[in-house]
């Protein structure tokens, strides 16, 4: 059974830092992109950061610098370190493996980012 399972999230002073983790199972993660996605209120889905089977990334602008998206294939892991944040970095943060060679695309159940103060 295919899972990702998202978890780290919480609630932080603007400026703070949160590492947000997700636990992958039931595929061969190494075969895969892997990306985070965030939701705030109201808006609509944007990608945050990309990890492919490379190694290679990529970031959304708004977070370029302050996040770290990595993954550790032997442990199934694949995290997202968020520095200096910000109170609209508030979303639901979901984690997203991509395989276009294989045609298959899978989901988390969302874990909760809220910045305030």
């Amino acid at each position: 059974q295919v899972q990702l399972v998202e978890s780290g999230g919480g609630l932080v002073l603007p400026g703070g830092s949160l590492r947000l983790s997700c636990a992958a199972s039931g595929f061969t993660l190494s075969d895969y992109t892997m990306r985070w996605y965030r939701q705030a209120p109201g808006k609509e889905r944007e990608l945050v950061a990309v990890i492919r089977s490379s190694g290679t990334t990529n970031y959304a602008d708004s977070v370029q610098g302050r996040f770290t998206i990595s993954r550790d294939n032997a442990k199934n892991m694949v995290d997202l370190r968020m520095n200096s944040l910000k109170p609209e970095d508030t979303a639901v943060y979901y984690c997203n493996a991509l395989s276009l060679r294989v045609g298959a695309t899978y989901w988390g159940q969302g874990t909760q980012v809220t910045v305030s103060s």
